[in-house]
């Protein structure tokens, strides 16, 4: 029992530390990612940072894990929609609105990648988990890839642009590169 309550406890915990981090890189970027700062936002001691993630990079790696996680969970809902390709559109089109915030966070851990080879799998995973959707969409691997750089030019351009595409708009662009 005690240790059920423990490991909750830390659950819980490492969830905050999270959250914080993501409030972080929303309003400020990952270069004020800081184990004072996270330990600030989260209101905690800095040692519960450094208990959780002993360097910056374990912390940034646990973030994007975390923004992949919730990416793959909407894709595997979106794949079992009545209409894949218009659930995807909607996904793509969040980034712009509601979970603006979110796509703003995940965009910097991914550049970070560039940078940062322990934040490659997470890339490698969010790649792959976009060609396993469109594989039943597009066939041919050369053209699938070209689609999924479209989904996250798609995703890119949602969230930077003035007068982003909605949904419908999204799901027109897909379905003719698609050829659905």
């Amino acid at each position: 029992m005690t240790t059920d309550g423990r490991r909750r406890k830390g659950e819980q915990r490492r969830r905050q530390l999270l959250d914080a981090t993501m409030r972080v890189i929303e309003r400020a970027g990952v270069a004020a990612v800081s184990q004072r700062v996270v330990a600030q936002e989260a209101g905690v001691p800095a040692s519960a940072v450094t208990y959780y993630f002993p360097a910056i990079d374990d912390l940034l790696v646990a973030a994007l894990a975390d923004c992949n996680d919730d990416h793959l969970r909407r894709l595997d809902e979106s794949a079992r929609a009545p209409d894949p390709i218009a659930a995807l559109a909607r996904v793509i089109a969040e980034s712009s609105d509601a979970r603006r915030a979110h796509a703003a966070a995940e965009y910097e851990l991914f550049l970070l990648a560039g940078h940062r080879p322990e934040l490659e799998p997470e890339v490698d995973r969010w790649t792959t988990a976009v060609d396993a959707y469109l594989a039943p969409h597009v066939t041919d691997p050369v053209r699938r890839a070209a689609v999924a750089a479209a989904v996250d030019g798609l995703f890119l351009r949602c969230f930077v642009a003035t007068d982003p595409p909605s949904a419908d708009e999204v799901r027109a662009l897909l379905a003719s590169i698609i050829g659905c």
